[in-house]
């Protein structure tokens, strides 16, 4: 066991398909647990509440102790619990908020609910350090495409730019990877099957790019529709579907959308700090884009590691322990899930 100085805080995640423990201390990750139930969703190209919930369920005990042992601490030493209690699935985010209620109140330790996408945020900080007085933060996942103009993550409110109108842009990857029969979950596997592919090979809209479109909102339905017709296109003549280069081509288009806009929000804000996170953040293509094209700029470019990109509780942990440190007031055991909760600010509900 190891004895610790300074607060030692649990987070816990369960927005989506993803059960999450994670420990953090001071800025440090000590250890995580994470358990999946992607597999489970694959026959129906998408996620399902009720399999998902179910998932948690048999999923947290093993998973708060794989956690616990990894970070080789007790379940005692734990000082604060920290919890998504929004945006997500309804009937998921429950199991990890009563999960967290349980420790919380059973230790007799405060307790923070947290927005999910700021913890997106906070997860490059486990990574990068302290994030910068003000940064662009674009958060891309299976739910979310939203550029952000955030200072202190956990004091001040935080601004949004732009969302998508439509299809977020991991929602697209999965439906063009279905339309492809390349799987589920979509990211992973379109990005696979590009590596073999030409990403000039078709010319995909870049939806949202015009002078008189809004600069900083995203749509991706459209550009998933082209895929499909171009499938359909070539099925109709007789002719095979090049699968890898339709795969590179559309995630050429995706990455080009998003960076554009991420650059061209640092440069109209005067910043200097790009920060990707989110499930998409894990993208090959979209991490080797976004470095060179900062690089070119003089961008600093901030990304977590893959393995703290997709949904898990050190990046919930991360936003509970710079709550301590701020010394923000706990939530309470009374908080409600709010899986439609909108990112105005870290903790839920708002202070006041």
């Amino acid at each position: 066991m190891t004895t610790l100085g300074s607060p030692l805080i649990l987070g816990v995640e369960s927005s989506c398909d993803e059960t999450g423990f994670g420990l953090v201390s001071d800025g440090v990750l000590l250890g995580q647990g994470l358990a999946s139930s992607a597999a489970q969703h694959a026959d129906f190209g998408g996620v399902v509440p009720e399999i998902a919930a179910r998932a948690h369920l048999e999923a947290v005990v093993p998973t708060l102790r794989i956690a616990l042992e990894d970070a080789d601490v007790d379940l005692a030493d734990i000082s604060h619990v920290a919890v998504t209690s929004g945006p997500g699935l309804a009937t998921a985010v429950h199991v990890g908020l009563a999960a967290a209620k349980s420790i919380a109140w059973a230790l007799g330790k405060p307790l923070y609910g947290v927005h999910h996408l700021a913890g997106h945020a906070a997860a490059d900080t486990l990574e990068h350090g302290p994030l910068p007085e003000r940064s662009i933060v674009l958060i891309v996942s299976g739910g979310h495409t939203s550029l952000l103009a955030v200072g202190d993550l956990v004091r001040d409110p935080i601004e949004h730019l732009g969302d998508t109108l439509d299809d977020a842009a991991g929602e697209a990857f999965d439906k063009v990877s279905r339309l492809l029969g390349l799987g589920y979950p979509g990211g992973p596997a379109i990005s696979r099957a590009a590596v073999d592919g030409d990403p000039t090979a078709f010319s995909f809209p870049r939806a949202m790019l015009r002078p008189r479109d809004a600069p900083f909102t995203f749509s991706f339905s459209g550009l998933k529709t082209a895929v499909a017709r171009t499938v359909e296109t070539l099925e109709r003549a007789g002719q095979s579907v090049p699968v890898a280069d339709i795969a590179a081509s559309f995630e050429q288009a995706v990455v080009d959308v998003l960076v554009t806009k991420a650059i061209r929000a640092v440069r109209e804000r005067n910043l200097d700090t790009l920060v990707i996170v989110g499930g998409v953040a894990a993208n090959a293509r979209l991490r080797a884009v976004a470095r060179s094209t900062c690089e070119a700029a003089g961008i600093e470019l901030r990304i977590p590691p893959p393995r703290l990109c997709t949904d898990n509780g050190a990046m919930i942990a991360a936003v509970g322990d710079l709550l301590v440190r701020s010394g923000a007031e706990p939530s309470g055991l009374g908080i409600a899930a709010d899986p439609s909760a909108v990112l105005l600010g870290a903790q839920l509900p708002l202070p006041g």
